[in-house]
């Protein structure tokens, strides 16, 4: 979720600043509008949008390929070879962070919906002071004692004290604003600045909408009398009401753009071509998200004419089918399903059956001082001695990232707990003998499941062969209270 509201964030923000820099100062005010209303909306939807064909086109040496994780169970017996790694710590906190985000959103959400309320009830408190004077296909309520004037919906509010000479000019202005419903705009702002109350890009994307519809109103009402028009707002120096969903007329921090607007040469038509520069960065967005969330898909297509495939497919189902049917399968059988999913690479010994590989992993470990080089983690480098350190750090870091720290609330398991996994890196990389010490089952199975997790490595190596080597990893699980 948290990468979900990161990328439409982002996604507005790239908009917005391609607004900022091409099109804010053309006379496009419609097309304005629509760019602005349409990259909104296309924030939320894009990260949705996820496109195979594009993926596929991008370069394997661009992807990065997670490697392969075997698992296994068993039990270590040479207790004078095993390498002790460092402890891994985990502590858990007795704060549940998920739901304080949840009850902080939610009083977001709820302090937004209320703020909006009370801008309607403040409006209703306006029209409940105020009388209709006039139904033209919409209405004109005057407000007593004010100088006043804005627009919601189809309903105009004038100031009952502004001069005649201005109230056809302002109502002009103000029936664009009915006619094009840009209150409609505005609400649909509201609803997002209730549900993204803490995306800054809603409250500026109303904001640059409110100053697009008192631009577009503005030019046409002054096609009729430009000089005129001049004249009535630079004479303006009444109030307004401060409430965003409201199209209003007097707004002062707005005039002084709306001149400069109204001096503006016609945007000529070559300059709309601007609009089509967005059209790379939704590509650009497309392949972010068709790549940033790419899920490879496996699936086997069985070719009737393929007799040999067709075979070996039968196999794997009636296999398949017999797991589930005994449920446990024994640490022997564990090991050779290993065997048939292991990843050949360059280098690794060849088996040309599985009863030769189960004799060749099933020797005991050596100890770790004869070794000529030690087992590598993925993405170590250097001698034995920095491999050894990048190792133990790199197992902690992976068992502390993937335990589960709300054990002890689902297990009424509570205070310090000591968890020891004790397992082997084999002769082609894998983990296997994994065997879990702890007063907990719940625990010895969530440590299970980590260690399993383990990614294949790089086997530790005796006089030019490869060797199994055995480790004791101490984890300790510290619940507070």
């Amino acid at each position: 979720m948290l990468h979900y509201i990161l990328q439409v964030f982002v996604f507005q923000l790239l908009f917005f600043t391609v607004y900022q820099l091409l099109l804010k100062r053309e006379t496009f005010f419609n097309y304005n509008r629509v760019y602005l209303l349409g990259t909104a909306i296309l924030s939320f939807v894009l990260p949705f949008m996820q496109f195979d064909v594009i993926s596929e086109q991008i370069p394997s040496v661009f992807r990065m390929e997670l490697p392969a994780v075997f698992i296994g169970n068993g039990n270590p017996e040479v207790a004078n070879v095993v390498q002790s790694l460092d402890p891994v710590l985990i502590t858990q906190s007795s704060v549940d962070w998920p739901a304080v985000l949840l009850i902080i959103y939610g009083v977001g959400v709820t302090v937004a919906v209320l703020v909006f309320l009370l801008k309607l009830q403040k409006l209703a408190v306006i029209r409940k002071s105020s009388h209709l004077s006039k139904t033209l296909g919409y209405r004109i309520y005057e407000i007593p004692n004010s100088t006043e004037a804005f627009t919601f919906l189809r309903t105009m509010y004038l100031g009952a004290t502004i001069s005649e000479d201005k109230k056809e000019h302002i109502i002009a202005h103000e029936k664009v604003h009915i006619d094009q419903w840009h209150s409609l705009d505005l609400l649909f702002f509201e609803v997002l600045k209730a549900l993204f109350w803490f995306n800054p890009m809603v409250y500026i994307y109303q904001k640059q909408l409110q100053s697009l519809h008192e631009f577009a109103a503005d030019k046409t009402v002054a096609e009729q009398d430009k000089s005129a028009y001049y004249q009535n707002l630079l004479s303006q120096v009444f109030g307004t009401t401060s409430i965003s969903f409201i199209n209003t007329f007097f707004n002062q921090s707005l005039i002084k753009k709306r001149i400069i607007m109204l001096q503006k040469s016609k945007s000529n038509r070559v300059s709309a071509l601007k609009y089509l520069l967005v059209i790379p960065f939704i590509a650009g967005m497309l392949v972010y998200t068709s790549c940033a969330n790419d899920t490879a898909e496996i699936s086997s297509t069985v070719n009737s004419t393929a007799e040999g495939d067709t075979e070996v497919m039968q196999k794997i189902n009636e296999l398949s089918e017999a797991i589930m049917k005994v449920g446990n399968i024994s640490d022997e059988e564990m090991k050779a399903l290993e065997f048939l999913a292991a990843e050949a690479k360059p280098g690794d010994k060849i088996y040309h059956s599985v009863d030769e590989y189960l004799t060749d992993v099933n020797e005991e470990g050596v100890p770790l001082s004869t070794l000529d080089t030690f087992p590598v983690y993925p993405g170590c480098e250097g001698d034995n001695d920095e491999v050894k350190k990048c190792f133990s750090e790199s197992i902690t870091k992976f068992i502390g990232n993937n335990f589960n720290t709300k054990l002890g609330d689902d297990s009424n398991i509570s205070g310090k707990q000591r968890i020891v996994a004790n397992f082997s890196i084999n002769k082609i990389g894998l983990v296997q003998d994994i065997k879990i010490i702890s007063d907990y089952e719940a625990l010895s199975n969530e440590a299970l499941r980590v260690v399993r997790l383990l990614p294949k490595m790089k086997p530790g190596m005796k006089d030019n062969k490869t060797v199994n080597v055995l480790y004791s990893l101490p984890i300790l699980f510290n619940i507070e209270e």
